[in-house]
């Protein structure tokens, strides 16, 4: 059995990529602690978790994780669950994951050493932990923690990057836990943010990805006025070595005509928009506590594809909420037929707890709710082979990301070189790649010839300028 390697942590990341970026941020002051990452488990000295808590597939899945890692720690290893699941469930994980040693909160990462010194027994634990032997940093503090000066809060993959622009959440969804998870919204100072976004530029960053809980409301308790317009200027004036600039997590409502000017005038942003509207019935809005003026959604689309050339929508419906029958059903269908999004992800309503849906209960039965979004998706499938087959011999910049072999379509053994990237159509992790013949050069934007199309990718070769 390999050795414990001292001052090592081994890191799960789960969950979104707001929780990517605090993981990095984790990492970062780690690292300069002292600590090596490593990709062995049996080795790493520390084992953190970064949990999620949105919904109850994704408790199940960190609850697992936890586990697996408690079951075969061993002497001189230490375990920790940080995140989401623990900040909402902390004294319940302590007790459902027998040697844990360590709760850290959404609000608390950058504590992790501090917690690490505690479990290691090099300082003493809080005065109240959550049980005996299991130290605990989740209670959400008074005021709001300074963030270290010297942690960047991106998470950078290949030439991506993830910026959190701000943390938590104020609206009143009544599906959501995220307000009792991360709290009110807090946004990040502009000045930082523009001087993180110079960082990852001078890093190589070639696509930074601007998230928050709802990045429309960005600067709203800084008393800003379209406060994401004003960052998106500062960025693209102060950063401008950044070729793609990529916004998610827009908010119905809030999608101001400054906001679609700035996308319109400003290249480096991509005419990309995540936009979850949730539903189209207004009844079925109205009990979710989401906007419900479909007439603005119809409005503000047309004006956005009006006025930014080649925009790519993406939305986010639920289906099965309680309330929800078939004639609210087929009005999601009807709007999602009219509309024509480029992405649609969809999901069954999973009934939460302590959010303010739970007096409405789990009404419509697990395989109505299936069977719903089997025949939501098999439209936008569709549509989208649709969409994608329109864009057969235009030329598109791809980011490269990945290259490697596809074995001959004919039955031979031989292999032909590929290369794998997005269009600015695609967001990372969440949309669709394209398939490249050829060797093309990895973290580049370079541009692509489509010669086919499939219903989520593309396929395509790269032309020479």
């Amino acid at each position: 059995m390999p050795s414990i390697r001292p001052n090592t942590y081994h890191l799960v990341s789960l969950g979104c990529a707001k929780n990517t970026v605090d993981s990095a941020s984790m990492a970062q002051l780690l690292d300069q602690e002292g600590y090596t990452p490593i990709d062995e488990p049996g080795c790493a000295e520390i084992l953190l978790v970064n949990t999620c808590g949105f919904i109850e597939p994704a408790r199940q899945e960190s609850l697992r994780t936890l586990r697996e890692l408690a079951k075969r720690k061993r002497r001189g290893q230490w375990l920790i669950a940080a995140g989401c699941l623990t900040q909402r469930y902390g004294e319940e994980i302590a007790r459902q994951v027998p040697g844990l040693d360590g709760i850290l909160g959404t609000r608390r990462w950058m504590e992790i050493v501090q917690l690490v010194r505690q479990v290691r027994g090099d300082q003493p634990y809080p005065p109240s932990p959550s049980r005996e032997g299991v130290a605990a940093l989740y209670a959400t503090p008074v005021a709001t923690p300074v963030e270290p000066p010297n942690v960047l809060r991106a998470a950078v993959q290949g030439a991506s990057a993830y910026l959190k622009i701000a943390d938590g959440c104020r609206r009143p969804c009544a599906f959501c836990a995220i307000p009792l998870i991360k709290g009110p919204a807090v946004s990040r100072p502009l000045p930082l943010l523009v001087e993180e976004a110079r960082r990852l530029a001078r890093q190589g960053v070639k696509e930074l990805v601007l998230i928050a809980q709802d990045t429309t409301d960005y600067g709203s308790d800084l008393q800003m006025k379209d406060g994401l317009a004003q960052l998106l200027e500062a960025i693209t004036e102060q950063a401008p070595e950044i070729p793609w600039i990529r916004v998610l997590y827009a908010y119905p409502g809030a999608v101001s005509d400054r906001l679609i000017e700035v996308m319109a005038t400003r290249p480096q942003i991509l005419p990309y928009l995540d936009l979850p509207l949730q539903h189209a019935h207004p009844s079925i809005l109205r009990a979710m506590r989401r906007p419900a003026n479909i007439d603005w959604v119809y409005r503000t689309l047309e004006k956005m594809r009006r006025q930014i050339p080649g925009l790519t929508l993406r939305t986010t419906f639920i289906v099965g909420y309680p309330g929800e029958g078939e004639a609210e059903f087929q009005t999601l269908l009807d709007f999602v037929r009219e509309i024509r999004f480029d992405h649609v992800g969809a999901f069954t309503f999973s009934f939460e707890r302590g959010t303010a849906s739970e007096a409405l209960g789990d009404p419509v039965p697990a395989e109505v709710k299936q069977e719903r979004w089997e025949r939501l998706m098999a439209i936008q499938q569709q549509i989208s082979l649709e969409i994608h087959q329109s864009l057969i011999g235009k030329r598109l910049d791809v980011l490269i990301e990945g290259q490697g072999t596809a074995r001959a379509g004919n039955g031979r053994q031989s292999a032909r070189l590929i290369s794998v990237g997005r269009t600015y159509r695609d967001a990372p992790e969440i949309d669709g790649l394209t398939i490249i013949e050829g060797k093309a050069p990895l973290g580049e934007i370079v541009p692509v010839r489509i010669l086919s199309a499939m219903p989520y990718d593309l396929h395509g070769v790269i032309e020479n300028p």
